[in-house]
């Protein structure tokens, strides 16, 4: 429609560049011509005008000079009509008719102009013949109408092309809407290397399934995870409770077995709250929380909580902190994520291990906060599923925990809109260690 819309007031354009130019030019000359009639019967009178009138007639080299003077008695003084038109009933206005001139039949357009002197009038009617100027109107008429048609089927024809190329560009994404919709996680829009809007959908809707998948996936571990790994510690309890009833005899044995099981609840509680902090980190229901603060600061509060643990298994704890760093997020999460990969490296660093906190901002702007330890680290399979909840490589199944601090640590990465990676602190050395990178994009 708006491709229709601009070739109608193209074609209106050009027709009022050409036809009404025409009809403009011819209008200007016949009443320039009647003006100068006028001054001519104003300064000889009607004897001068009708030869006037004669000497255009006798001078007219194109032919389509139309001319008649009427007396006060309406006879014809000059002119080359045969008849007064019954159409120039106005002075001063244009009309249209068809006249004979010289006997022969012409369309013609006149200025009527009455010449009054002494209480009686003269008539006047100037004009000329415009039968090739109607019939040239005509043909570019013509013209004009069939490019208007031609350009309301070019835009309507192009309008459909463009719908179907679109609906092709969009099958695709279409198909792969509805084959999610029917269950199918695993679909994903095809990309057509163009790089252009399509490719950007389809980037951006690949994402969004990776994203839910993963949160699907994640869903599932976690129910996997509590319907095994939670039903230990409770089955435990359990039965520690139930054996206190029957086996103690004296009131401290039932006090120390009950204190166990209050232990035991203890920790599924912990693993409950920190599942919690988990969902609330990736569904991003803490980002009301964000604020600007000093980073160094929180990091130092995480290095000094840990510093005894370390110093009673005779490691060194290091850090390496800016003396400002700000930044814009949640400081309990980060808090509680850098609480996390400290508590790690200091539990699988071995006694006189080494254990460094650092953190920078780098050159495009991003701040990387680093745990490094000099501890057993993860092989590259283990490196790859360390952030699932409730994973627990082989050597740390004899050590306390729930393997969940990895899970949280990147779920508030992933608030903050960084991420979280795991490499070896050194490799090539036996053990290699680990390092822990949490990236996050640089605040204002």
């Amino acid at each position: 429609m708006v491709f229709a819309a601009s070739s109608l007031v193209l074609v209106a354009v050009l027709w009022w560049a050409t036809a009404g130019a025409l009809d403009r030019q011819l209008a200007a000359a016949i009443r320039a011509d009647a003006v100068a009639l006028t001054e001519r019967w104003r300064d000889a009178g009607a004897t001068g005008l009708a030869e006037a009138v004669g000497e255009r007639i006798a001078l007219d080299v194109s032919n389509d000079a139309i001319y008649l003077l009427l007396d006060r008695q309406g006879q014809r003084l000059a002119g080359n009509l045969e008849a007064w038109p019954v159409s120039a009933h106005s002075d001063g206005i244009f009309s249209r008719a068809s006249v004979a001139r010289d006997g022969v039949p012409a369309d013609a357009r006149f200025l009527r102009r009455d010449l009054t002197a002494g209480g009686e009038t003269w008539r006047l009617l100037v004009g000329r013949d415009e039968s090739e100027r109607l019939q040239l109107r005509l043909v570019l008429t013509e013209g004009v109408v069939w490019s208007l048609g031609a350009s309301m089927l070019i835009a309507f024809a192009g309008a459909a092309l463009i719908r179907r190329a679109l609906e092709r560009r969009l099958e695709p994404t279409f198909r792969t809407a509805t084959g999610i919709a029917a269950g199918d996680m695993s679909r994903r829009v095809p990309i057509s290397g163009r790089g252009d809007e399509f490719d950007r959908l389809g980037q951006g809707m690949n994402s969004m399934l990776d994203r839910i998948e993963t949160l699907m996936q994640g869903v599932r571990g976690v129910s996997d995870a509590i319907a095994h790994d939670l039903r230990t510690p409770i089955a435990r309890a359990r039965s520690k409770l139930e054996e206190s009833l029957s086996v103690a005899s004296t009131e401290q044995e039932l006090r120390a077995a009950v204190e166990q099981g209050i232990a035991d609840l203890d920790n599924i509680s912990r693993i409950f709250r920190a599942l919690l902090r988990i969902a609330e980190a990736e569904a991003g229901a803490r980002r009301a929380a964000f604020a600007g603060f000093d980073l160094p600061a929180v990091l130092a509060d995480a290095a000094e909580f840990y510093q005894a643990a370390a110093e009673a298994r005779e490691q060194l704890l290091e850090t390496d902190l800016p003396a400002s760093l700000p930044m814009v997020g949640d400081r309990d999460l980060l808090l509680q994520a850098v609480a996390n990969l400290l508590d790690n490296a200091v539990k699988f660093t071995p006694d006189g291990g080494k254990v460094l906190l650092a953190a920078r901002r780098l050159e495009d702007g991003a701040i990387e906060i680093l745990v490094t330890d000099s501890g057993p680290g993860l092989p590259p399979q283990d490196q790859s599923r360390a952030g699932e909840r409730f994973f627990r490589a082989d050597q740390s199944r004899n050590t306390p925990g729930s393997g969940l601090g990895l899970s949280l640590a990147r779920a508030v990465a992933q608030l903050h809109g960084g991420e979280l990676e795991l490499a070896d602190a050194m490799p090539g050395a036996d053990p290699p260690g680990l390092a822990v990178r949490l990236l996050l994009p640089g605040s204002d």
